[in-house]
């Protein structure tokens, strides 16, 4: 039964870095070019999204808006709780500052098994107050983070969508705090 379920959370993960990885060709394109839609940047990535991120917000207002350096912005869109155990938050990176903008190899945090492979959202952790625990970020079989992976620069005005997996809380734990190195702290609301 272990076992299917790895395979599931493998299977989820390599789709949504392959979605993560087009999103930063066309980001690194400069105008995009490879995409079949123009510059809309989070949803003509989550179109090939699997099911945990396809309901990412539109039009919505962010969950959360955690600020960053030099207007660096990471805008919570969905938390997500699947039945598999698992709890998706998506969003994206917005550079509201002048000019291009490295994102921080911080995020990934210090954790040697996460640091070796390369830029992710490997650092950051969501906390339950209520349930007194701390979640960190799940990881595929070979140690890499379940995130957004890849992450170089982002030009002013730009948006790169991003996902962090997680294990889910418990059911009755509905507003947790989301933190990333380098950024404010924001609470987000869980559906499932």
């Amino acid at each position: 039964m272990s076992m299917g379920f790895t395979e599931r959370a493998r299977t989820r993960m390599v789709a949504l870095t392959v979605a993560a990885g087009l999103a930063m060709a066309a980001v690194g394109c400069g105008g995009g070019g490879d995409d079949k839609k123009p510059d809309t940047s989070a949803s003509a990535s989550k179109d090939r999204g699997s099911a945990p991120s396809a309901q990412e917000g539109k039009a919505e207002a962010p969950l959360a808006e955690l600020k960053g350096k030099d207007g660096l912005l990471l805008q919570i869109t969905s938390a997500q709780s699947d039945t598999g155990g698992f709890l998706t938050v998506n969003g994206q990176f917005k550079n509201d500052g002048s000019g291009s903008l490295v994102i921080p190899s911080a995020l990934r945090g210090d954790e040697t098994e996460i640091v070796k492979h390369g830029t992710s959202l490997g650092g950051a952790t969501l906390v339950d107050s209520k349930g007194k625990k701390r979640y960190y970020v799940l990881r595929d079989t070979d140690g890499r983070p379940l995130t957004t992976t890849g992450l170089t620069t982002i030009e002013s005005g730009q948006t790169i969508p991003v996902f962090i997996q997680f294990p889910a809380p418990p059911a009755g734990a509905t507003d947790v705090t989301l933190q990333v190195p380098t950024f404010s702290s924001g609470t987000i609301k869980i559906s499932g």
